[in-house]
């Protein structure tokens, strides 16, 4: 609990909100419909890996506050094998 208010204070110190977000993850490719849900309705882009193992997710998000940021990472990370950049 104490990781997730020090990221919030951290966002909003740097970010004026609402703000254009960019997040980024590498997650397993058998996983990837589970991330491109977390942005049905926002631009994403994906980039495989050399092996085609993994999968690179780079989205951007308009966030009306943090919470709405680490809402998203907390969904995330339910996904096995994410990993959050």
């Amino acid at each position: 609990m104490a990781d997730i208010e020090s990221f919030r204070d951290k966002l909003e110190k740097e970010y004026s909100f609402p703000t254009l977000y960019k997040f980024k993850f590498i997650v397993p490719e058998k996983k990837l419909d589970q991330v491109v849900e977390l942005f049905a309705k926002h631009d994403y882009q994906t980039r495989p890996s050399k092996n085609g193992n993994y999968i690179s997710v780079t989205a951007k998000m308009m966030a009306e506050s943090s919470d709405k940021i680490i809402e998203v990472y907390k969904k995330a990370s339910t996904i096995e094998g994410i990993i959050s950049l």
